[in-house]
């Protein structure tokens, strides 16, 4: 199956054989240290920057219906976000494990490494952030 929407991932978590728990961090598109004129000019018009962690959580599928729901839980922390990245794992049931994962995904963004996440924007939709 082809995940374009959240509406998709959602679908897609509840048929797996084991249960899920989705992990999500949330970050911010910022200009990086130093920019050049062309990554200001860039980002001015809504392209490039970073992506910056600024929340994470998981949720088991049960927990949503949709992404306004997750967006609204999110707008209550106050903390700004411009996109979502995603990925499912088998629920391990513990809580540290949860958050090894979490760190992992973190770690690996601020690599630049997030192709094996989804990428959403506030909406539910795919983005690509090649």
């Amino acid at each position: 199956m082809t995940i374009a929407t959240f509406a998709d991932l959602l679908q897609e978590a509840r048929r797996q054989p084991r249960p899920q728990r989705l992990l999500f961090v949330f970050v911010r598109a910022e200009l990086p240290d130093f920019p050049d004129p062309e990554q200001r000019r860039r980002f001015e018009q809504g392209e490039g920057g970073v992506l910056v962690p600024v929340i994470c959580v998981d949720k088991s599928p049960d927990e949503l219906s949709s992404m306004a729901v997750l967006v609204e839980e999110s707008r209550r922390t106050d903390i700004q976000w411009d996109l979502m990245l995603a990925a499912a794992v088998d629920d391990p049931g513990a809580d540290a494990e949860i958050e090894r994962q979490l760190q992992r995904m973190m770690e690996s963004l601020q690599m630049g490494n997030i192709t094996s996440f989804l990428v959403f924007d506030p909406q539910g939709n795919t983005v690509n952030v090649g």
